[in-house]
């Protein structure tokens, strides 16, 4: 009886063989995720009073119409005749997605939504080809 306590013991403090990964023929590359957001894509026309309202509406915080108006003046010296005619475009702008509305105390205000497009997935040596390229075809 001691005799199996003993073997039982011994196997116990016996350093475990390591358990090794089975080989592949693949090569374990690290992947890099890519994520780019929509407006990165989005090209608006510049002078228009679409392109007036996406340059001065960030993403945090909510702008309301007498901000971006002021805004707009500043930026790009351009003062509307009448403040209502912005109202179409961000409305358009509300409707596609681009951008949400909220109501704070009866005044409407309004911000840009960071709209995740795509995570893609690299091979870690396919980024520094593609880098050593870039940089070839710039000399």
């Amino acid at each position: 009886m001691f005799e199996s306590i003993k073997r039982a013991l011994l196997a116990l403090l016996k350093p475990r063989k390591e358990e090794k990964e089975p080989a592949t023929i693949y090569p374990n590359e690290p992947l890099v995720e890519e994520v780019h957001s929509l407006w990165d894509y989005l090209k608006i026309r510049d002078h228009t009073q679409a392109h007036h309202i996406i340059s001065v509406v960030g993403f945090e915080e909510w702008v309301p119409m007498d901000e971006i108006l002021r805004r707009v003046r500043e930026l790009f010296g351009v003062e509307y005749k009448n403040e209502r005619s912005l109202y179409p475009y961000i409305k358009t702008l509300v409707d596609c997605g681009l951008m949400e509305t909220a109501n704070f105390g009866g005044k409407q205000r309004w911000r840009r939504k960071d709209l995740i497009v795509k995570a893609a997935r690299k091979k870690k040596a396919q980024i520094e080809d593609e880098d050593v390229a870039l940089a070839r075809n710039r000399a």
